[in-house]
């Protein structure tokens, strides 16, 4: 895993955060709606069993009691119907229709009960059991184990739900079971289907360059290339050149592994690519996009062999500038496989490998990070978890990975690419319009909208609480540079990371579309995703648009329509790609934490609610609850106002960001929740 190319700018808003969204802080939207009014979207369920429906029109969120729910089950697309209000003044609603079902296929462990086979969803907000029939049971299907289950359909809320096995996983608690189960949770699938692998192996065995590639590519086989990637990298689809070019200009290639040359439209390995959107990585594997001969065979730039590329080539002055960009197909041969470590020894003057190379690169490298700062990027620092797993998968040793100058350095010739290759495509087709050419300006575009201004409000008034702020601008005006000075200011304080974390959380989430916006972290009017096709499909779309621009020969309308259909699928794939290596990374933390109980650890605060205060341990970032009853010995309420638990005869406070010692005092694997106990 890595943020080759802005990932770590790109945040994505899954799932509201404990830390500061409060709903009951949210601004009015309009009037009361009369009882009986009907309302079409999505419902959210907690793991209580309580509906929440929100409408841009309604004045707060409809909250619908368990026995209102009328089988809706947690994102399904409902209609509900406005019910008044309770007695305590909440608006209330009920489920009237389930309009379209989230997911139909739900991953949990099986149970026997009163002589049915029973299935106890995994995830908490699936409030229901379902029953399986013998008809729906498979020789394998028994107590204890995990698998996946398809809900049959549901309408009556008095009868228990029915469904069948689809696929066992393994014994419960297994590490291979686990890890089986979270990917099937989120819809991927590890094996790919044997038409696609013969497929892969087919193309595999023609070799990775014909004797047609040298006459019709551009030769960088005599230029220092070379690849950078983490230590347990096993695909390398991105590659660096460099050469002087004299008067103290040089000529950087981003090379990156040519797929589509590979991957044809219509076949069966293109349609699956299209269907996985995205390779998937867990605590302790790849599940990878594309059949591993070509990912990490003929598509993988590994040294000392030939590799087709496609390439955006740069001359750049002393300064930084680029004077000149070329974008064509190439036949590469990289000299060297860098780990970031490695580049880093060779940066730092460890070691003389390629070092003045690196050390040009890593300096212009400054500049265009200095030049996207300037321009409004915002610098985010996301700390990524990492696991030292034994032999059985489990957990011996959790860290935070350290952040070296050559991921900077690498993330930096990345982003300029990607922004340079949506540039080129933006003035090909104001050029082709100027000179009263047809065009379809059809392009794959990553985008990243600015901030919707309620977020940004009821972020004004969480840092105002915590004592910081984003100045006095309304939130319809704060930009990059305003977020770059809150950062910059809490750097090194205790409530550094919980104020990230926030601010993350007020952005809006990075997707893939044909209709461009801009990327406002980023500070870029035109931005794609061009340097990870091996991993990415949108990165093959854009790169089969760019050679049909270079070579003048357009793409059909139906294949044009088609990659608009697959940046929706691409982008929500990747939001169930990303959330499941977050599930793998909380279970492995609660596992690490499992023979741990009784022990003390340093936390940091990083929410506050009605029953305690959420914390993570400093070293592995597992965060749980602390309980108000182990706070101390005083009544300690909710100041919803200043985010803090204060208690009420000490006036002592516990607030976000603050430093605490704490004591494990449970962890559950099944629920994968922790639950600490505050010492100090």
């Amino acid at each position: 895993m890595n943020n080759r190319d802005g990932r770590q700018h790109e945040q994505r808003r899954n799932h509201q955060h404990h830390q500061y969204r409060d709903r009951s802080s949210a601004p009015s939207r309009g009037p009361a709606p009369a009882a009986g009014t009907e309302y079409e979207g999505v419902i959210a369920v907690t793991r209580k069993g309580v509906g929440y429906f929100s409408h841009e029109t309604l004045p707060e969120d409809l909250e619908i009691d368990p026995g209102k729910l009328n089988c809706a089950l947690n994102g399904d697309t409902v209609i509900v119907k406005v019910a008044g209000y309770s007695p305590r003044g909440r608006l209330q609603g009920e489920v009237a229709k389930v309009v379209a079902r989230a997911t139909t296929q739900f991953v949990g462990t099986l149970v026997e009960e009163n002589g049915f086979l029973i299935l106890h969803p995994d995830n908490q907000r699936v409030y229901i059991h379902i029953r399986i029939p013998e008809s729906g049971r498979t020789p394998e299907a028994k107590e204890g184990y995990k698998a996946l289950v398809a809900l049959d359909a549901w309408t009556d809320p008095l009868s228990p739900p029915m469904g069948r096995v689809i696929r066992v996983l393994g014994p419960a608690g297994l590490h291979e079971t686990e890890m089986q189960a979270t990917l099937a949770a989120h819809g991927f699938v590890p094996a790919f289907p044997p038409a696609v692998e013969r497929e892969a192996e087919a193309i595999a065995a023609r070799g990775a360059v014909s004797a047609a590639d040298y006459a019709e590519r551009r030769d960088f086989r005599d230029i220092l290339t070379f690849t950078i990637d983490p230590t347990d990298a096993k695909d390398f689809d991105d590659a660096l050149s460099f050469q002087a070019l004299g008067d103290g200009a040089c000529e950087v290639g981003i090379h990156i592994a040519d797929v589509t040359n590979y991957v044809r439209p219509g076949t069966a390995l293109d349609a699956e690519a299209r269907h996985r959107a995205t390779s998937v990585y867990l605590v302790d594997r790849t599940i990878p996009m594309l059949p591993e001969a070509l990912s990490n065979n003929l598509c993988s730039l590994v040294p000392h062999e030939e590799r087709l590329a496609f390439s955006a080539v740069f001359t750049v002055a002393h300064d930084g500038q680029v004077t000149e960009r070329w974008f064509g197909k190439s036949v590469i041969r990289s000299a060297h496989r860098f780990t970031y470590e490695s580049a880093q020894e060779s940066l730092d003057g460890k070691s003389d490998v390629h070092r003045e190379a690196l050390a040009e690169l890593d300096r212009l490298a400054q500049i265009l990070r200095q030049e996207r700062t300037a321009n409004g990027a915002i610098s985010f620092e996301t700390d990524e978890v990492r696991f030292e797993l034994d032999a059985d998968g489990k957990p011996i040793r959790v860290y935070v990975k350290e952040r070296l100058e050559t991921m900077r350095m690498i993330e930096d010739w990345m982003l300029l690419a990607n922004k340079e290759v949506a540039e080129f495509i933006s003035r090909k087709a104001h050029e082709d319009r100027a000179s009263g050419k047809a065009t379809d300006e059809t392009f794959i575009y990553r985008i990243h909208d600015e901030p919707d201004t309620d977020r940004i409000e009821d972020l004004k008034i969480f840092l105002h609480a915590i004592g910081h702020d984003l100045g006095h601008k309304d939130a319809a005006s704060i930009t990059g540079r305003d977020v770059n000075r809150l950062l910059a200011e809490v750097r090194g304080t205790p409530e550094e990371a919980v104020v990230q974390m926030a601010t993350l959380r007020s952005m809006a989430k990075a997707v893939y579309s044909h209709k461009n916006v801009g990327h406002f972290s980023l500070g870029f009017k035109h931005y794609t995703h061009f340097t990870s096709p091996i991993r990415r499909y949108p990165d093959m779309m854009v790169h089969r648009i760019l050679e049909s621009h270079l070579h003048g020969e357009p793409l059909s309308a139906h294949e044009l329509e088609s990659y608009r259909t697959a940046a929706i699928h691409s982008s929500e794939r990747e939001v169930e790609a990303v959330a499941a290596e977050r599930d793998s990374v909380k279970y492995k933390q609660v596992e690490f934490m499992l023979g741990k109980i009784g022990q003390e650890f340093d936390g940091v605060i990083t929410g506050v609610g009605e029953h305690g205060v959420f914390v993570a341990e400093k070293e592995s970032r597992a965060e749980g609850m602390a309980h108000v009853s182990t706070l101390g010995n005083d009544y300690f309420e909710l100041d919803r106002k200043h985010y803090s638990m204060v208690g009420r005869s000490s006036g002592k406070k516990f607030r976000l960001g603050d430093a605490v010692r704490i004591k494990l005092l449970a962890a559950d694997l099944e629920s994968r929740q922790l639950d600490w106990g505050i010492v100090s």
